[in-house]
């Protein structure tokens, strides 16, 4: 139906440079969330958690409604099993991100998370069969050492409380690699032309999973009035909008450069904690960011090169 697939196909006519600068943008819109919450004045794990997704849901639920009609609940209930498990795949980032916050710093969280395109790399590489160039394996692997650099510092001193958040951010990038492959999958055949699954919705069952997932863990709920003006904030501007961005982006761009240029979460990430939440990285974590963002920065210009 036109109405149905209008949206994704406004998205589609977006070119390579254009998706990746507007990557970028979803990037910095993410970043947020870590000198937000360190605002709050109640809040505090799950229920961090639990209203950011509610906020997100009832923003996604209002602007899919509009998008989609009355057909929205129909592609939900028949949707098959890349929608629900990217819907999966997104409560659980949504869930595990805020909860890891909350546990340990900024850094490692964003840290950890930089994990993704390597993991994405190796998943999409045997499900979907993708080759990648040379240069995105090079920056990969730098990538990886800028990672390791900065984790190995984060994890040397510290505490049970800090290890566990740790592993509770472990299950971000692993979520997010499986995410942005099943995503692909599932809108492949619009990439090649047809109708292809609208994969829109996921967010949304994300959001509405995480919701209810959260709910029981974080009652007796303490929010202020204005922990709940942030929280709303961030459900709508940091969580909702970039997502719906990001689903149409990974039709444009391979799941590993998405996820790749998704590491530019961790350098905006840590420079607002440090500017607004004084939280000062570490020489290991300015020597890795800038490893990151090389790595970044190498594969696109030699991508657009390529392609000139």
């Amino acid at each position: 139906m036109p109405r149905a697939t209008a949206p994704d196909r406004s998205v589609m006519r977006l070119s390579h440079g254009q998706a990746a600068w507007a990557m970028v943008g979803v990037t910095l819109l993410w970043s947020i969330a870590g000198v937000v919450t360190r605002h709050l004045e109640a809040a505090r794990a799950f229920e961090v958690t639990f209203w950011r997704s509610c906020f997100n849901a009832a923003f996604l639920l209002l602007v899919l409604t509009a998008w989609r009609g009355r057909g929205l609940w129909q592609r939900v209930a028949q949707g098959g099993w890349p929608l629900w498990m990217s819907g999966l795949m997104w409560a659980v980032m949504y869930t595990c991100f805020m909860v890891a916050l909350t546990l340990t710093t900024v850094a490692n969280v964003l840290v950890t998370m930089a994990l993704s395109p390597l993991l994405t790399a190796l998943i999409a590489r045997f499900t979907l069969g993708q080759r990648l160039p040379v240069r995105t394996w090079a920056a990969i692997l730098v990538a990886g050492v800028g990672i390791g650099w900065m984790y190995g510092q984060q994890i040397a001193g510290g505490d049970a409380r800090h290890l566990l958040g740790t592993l509770v951010a472990l299950a971000v990038p692993l979520a997010s690699a499986i995410n942005w492959t099943v995503i692909q999958r599932g809108s492949r055949t619009s990439v090649d032309g047809g109708e292809g699954q609208d994969m829109l919705p996921a967010v949304l069952i994300g959001a509405l999973l995480s919701s209810l997932v959260s709910l029981p863990l974080a009652w007796p709920l303490q929010a202020s009035a204005y922990d709940l003006s942030l929280l709303a904030g961030l459900g709508v501007f940091q969580l909702a909008i970039p997502c719906l961005l990001a689903v149409g982006i990974a039709r444009v761009l391979p799941a590993p450069e998405v996820a790749l240029l998704a590491l530019l979460e961790v350098v905006f990430g840590v420079a607002w904690a440090w500017l607004g939440a004084n939280e000062a990285p570490s020489l290991a974590v300015l020597g890795g960011g800038a490893l990151v963002l090389l790595s970044l920065v190498g594969n696109e210009v030699l991508g657009l090169r390529k392609r000139l």
